[in-house]
């Protein structure tokens, strides 16, 4: 028998009323091997301290209706940062990850890390006074950025393609540590996409899912067995450097020939429509310099209907679903979440990719894993980073 006062077993229960939201003794005792006078003992305990709280009441079996427990929302909170290229975000979260608040920053050539530390620590205070917060009440900070990384160090150590320099080698949790007096935590932003998601589906009880964020580059995390997978080195981008076409381009003359995200990225798009521009195609934003078109002027323009980036647009999403179905052929996921900004674009990106993948897919559609944007879609890097402190959190 495992005694009540076990902190271990303590998290245990609490992680376990957080993941059903409300949930009675009797429930938790099918998960827990421990009495029933333990049981009571323990949830009496956290009653007392203001970990959980009594939520109502559940069906009755015959006899009295049970009482339900819930987690107390106010109990302390938590915040999630997203460092990308394209912009980046700060949430602040309860205790159920309900967002109370979320700011965004544009990440150009401007924002240098100490720029963009001092907006998230002008920002976190603010916000805090808003909230009427201390910062002994914030239980951490989580930080999903763009690797590679150190996430044991909490060191973003040399990303590729941000606009503004100096992003190498930054002690990002330090850095906001010393700010903020408030423990920080890093890890790579399509792993905390992940545990967002996953969180956010977890009546699904998803044990293996592919997450592909589309932006920039593309990035992407396993989890098997409701695990995310780790390997040796942190370089969530790699899969961008799946070959798909021998000897074929390269993504700003780094990188393999014939990888993956020369075909599917940001720049890679914007380079072919402002090619097809140059040789005389036709487009309603033919009046503008090729050389000044950007991403937001294809997505105004895809909007719009125009054939040329509508034709670019699907030429992407098409070579995004055979680098989906290599995948999905190599690790056979029960669930796909695509996200990032080529994919919120448009829904002709999402469908066309699916499209795609799915006719690539061995033994389609007898094996069919399930298709989905997820349920925070641009939230869920900020999100699952906050519940990455929620996790390490020692009650």
């Amino acid at each position: 028998m495992i005694a009540h006062s076990n902190p271990s077993i303590k998290k245990q229960v609490y992680d376990r009323i957080a993941y059903h939201g409300a949930i009675t003794k009797a429930e938790l005792l099918n998960d827990f091997s421990i009495t029933s006078s333990s049981m009571t003992r323990l949830l009496d305990e956290m009653t007392s301290q203001g970990l959980i709280m009594i939520s109502g009441l559940g069906n009755s079996t015959g006899g009295r209706k049970p009482i339900l427990f819930q987690t107390n929302p106010k109990y302390r909170y938590l915040i999630g940062i997203e460092i990308s290229r394209i912009y980046s975000t700060l949430g602040l979260y309860d205790m159920h990850l309900n967002p109370l608040s979320i700011i965004h920053w544009k990440m150009d050539a401007s924002m240098t890390p100490e720029l963009l530390v001092k907006h998230i620590t002008k920002t976190v205070h603010e916000l805090m006074e808003n909230h009427h917060i201390t910062s002994k009440e914030v239980l951490g900070i989580g930080i999903g950025a763009v690797g590679p990384l150190d996430h044991k160090q909490g060191i973003i150590v040399d990303p590729e393609l941000f606009p503004a320099p100096s992003w190498q080698n930054v002690p990002i949790c330090q850095m906001i540590t010393e700010q903020l007096h408030i423990p920080a935590r890093l890890d790579n932003g399509a792993n905390t996409a992940l545990i967002g998601e996953h969180w956010a589906l977890r009546t699904k009880n998803i044990q293996h899912a592919l997450y592909i964020h589309v932006g920039a580059n593309i990035r992407s995390a396993v989890m098997s067995s409701g695990q995310v997978l780790r390997g040796v080195v942190d370089t969530e981008g790699a899969i961008g450097q799946m070959i798909i076409q021998t000897n074929g381009p390269r993504l700003g003359d780094t990188g393999n020939y014939g990888a993956l995200e020369a075909f599917v990225s940001v720049a890679s798009l914007v380079e072919r429509v402002r090619t097809q521009l140059k040789i005389g195609r036709s487009s309603v934003i033919s009046d503008i310099p090729p050389d000044l078109i950007t991403f937001a002027t294809l997505i105004k323009a895809l909007a719009q209907g125009d054939p040329l980036v509508q034709e670019q647009f699907t030429e992407t999403a098409a070579y995004l679903g055979i680098g989906i179905a290599n995948l999905i052929n190599t690790i056979h996921p029960e669930y796909v979440i695509l996200g990032g900004p080529l994919i919120s674009a448009h829904p002709l990106v999402f469908d066309t990719a699916i499209e795609v993948a799915k006719k690539n897919t061995y033994r389609y559609p007898k094996y069919s894993p399930i298709f989905t944007q997820g349920i925070l879609t641009n939230e869920a890097v900020a999100t699952g980073a906050a519940i990455l402190i929620l996790h390490d959190w020692e009650i």
